[in-house]
């Protein structure tokens, strides 16, 4: 599952074309909220981090996709904010609209998948709602 394809390939491309355009600053920023220390711990279940410059939060249970429709236990996963769409398959693996097609043991995994697919654009909702 290591070969690449022409979608991944065109991705690349407008990433790395994305990646030119960044500042010095947005750099630095990042990597100083990388090194800071979080000041509170975070509950058990949950995520906090930031991973590639990008904050990625995990809260474990009642969700809030649409309203709060999540399946009892389903956890919220959010980039920057923005709440990444996820769904758990038959045999426990987790899938995401930004990667349907590999499937990930958990939803961390998962979300450090989709930072690394969206290669520095900004989540959108799913289904087009602000």
């Amino acid at each position: 599952m290591n070969k690449i394809t022409r979608r991944q390939a065109l991705g690349t491309t407008a990433g790395a074309l994305t990646v030119l355009g960044l500042t010095a600053a947005a750099t630095s920023v990042a990597t100083s909220a990388a090194a800071t220390p979080a000041t509170a711990p975070t509950p058990p279940g949950t995520v906090d981090e930031v991973y590639q410059g990008r904050r990625i939060q995990i809260t474990a249970g009642g969700g809030g996709h649409h309203g709060g429709h999540h399946s009892p236990g389903q956890p919220t996963v959010r980039i920057d904010g923005r709440e990444l769409h996820i769904m758990q398959n038959a045999d426990g693996s987790w899938i995401s609209v930004i990667n349907h097609y590999e499937t990930f043991t958990e939803p961390k995994l998962l979300a450090r998948a989709a930072v690394r697919d969206l290669q520095g654009a900004p989540l959108v909702p799913f289904g087009g709602v602000a």
